[in-house]
């Protein structure tokens, strides 16, 4: 997903329900609220460090190989950064997201400039959109109006922030005195110990026995139903930590981290855990051992990120965290 074929999505049509018996008989998912109490044990976990092994063989070829990688000591934001949070720190900063601005012509030479504005990209069903691309460019889309002009976080407060690109997410770590994990220490903190496990919590597939992360229930990206108790975006800490206390690292929304996806390019990004978009019929990247790579001058609805500590002069339980609340 890239602000230069943003263009492209945004007029994208097409007759998604005319291969599709019975589609327009289907309603979109409304939002459901959770059963689950969602308080978190808000703080920031000290991992000790140490050598694991990262990558799979199972699925996707850019997982691969398995290979040994070590991490020194480091703290690690138990959730998500929230819209709480980081509200916090626009208010002190007057911090303007990339979602916010209206894109640098000379740096879209292929994109007319008054096409260029100020935005983001808003995941649609194709059930709404009648579309057959499902990522469409919302002009106004930003954090504080995640599905556009109109939209309002006043009862999200406690879900992830979306549209933050590389730069907000590494802007607001330095201000809580952090920085962004690097891939390394995103997956070492997500396998919790458990080398070769397929999954943060173990080899039971989040469909089976209790619910385990926010992901994507039923045939993407028609039907979702939502079993997980949110069909878009949940509150953080809906769903029970892994065993190293950190909730979320799978589903909900991914993750920023230092990482590239092509060396070669320094606006390729690496993004980590997956989404509530993924299902078990599109995107299997709910394990610590998925990536996948996203331009760093953009954002979606579906991205966030987390904050790690690697002084451990400010490791001392929440102090860090505090500060930002």
């Amino acid at each position: 997903m890239s602000l230069n074929n943003w263009r492209s999505i945004s007029l994208a049509t097409g007759a998604m329900c005319v291969a599709l018996s019975g589609c327009s008989e289907v309603a979109a998912p409304a939002e459901i609220v959770s059963a689950v109490t969602c308080t978190p044990d808000r703080a920031q976990i000290l991992l000790e460090g140490g050598t694991f092994l990262m990558g799979s063989v199972d699925m996707y070829p850019e997982e691969r190989p398995i290979r040994s990688a070590s991490v020194d000591a480091f703290g690690i934001s138990s959730t998500e950064i929230t819209n709480r949070e980081f509200a916090e720190f626009v208010t002190e900063t007057g911090y303007l997201t990339t979602a916010e601005q209206t894109p640098d012509p000379a740096v879209h030479p292929d994109i007319l400039p008054n096409e260029l504005v100020a935005g983001s990209a808003v995941f649609v069903s194709p059930l709404v959109s009648g579309s057959r691309q499902w990522w469409q460019f919302v002009p106004g889309a930003n954090w504080q109006t995640p599905e556009g002009p109109g939209s309002t976080i006043t009862e999200r407060q406690d879900h992830p922030v979306v549209h933050v690109s590389y730069a907000d997410a590494l802007a607001y770590a330095a201000w809580a005195g952090g920085d962004l994990p690097t891939e390394a220490e995103w997956e070492f903190a997500a396998r919790a110990g458990l080398d070769g496990a397929r999954f943060e919590w173990g080899d039971e597939p989040p469909e089976q026995g209790p619910v385990k992360a926010n992901t994507w229930q039923g045939m993407f990206p028609l039907e979702n139903t939502a079993a997980d108790g949110h069909a878009g975006t949940a509150p953080v800490g809906c769903y029970n930590p892994n065993a190293y206390g950190l909730y979320d690292m799978t589903g909900n929304v991914w993750e920023w981290t230092h990482g590239q996806f092509n060396t070669a390019d320094p606006n390729s990004g690496l993004i980590k855990g997956g989404s509530y978009l993924c299902a078990d019929n599109f995107c299997r990247r709910y394990r610590p051992a998925a990536r996948q790579p996203q331009e760093r001058d953009f954002s979606t609805s579906h991205i966030g990120f987390r904050v790690v500590f690697r002084d451990q002069d400010h490791a001392t339980s929440a102090d860090a965290l505090d500060a930002a609340e």
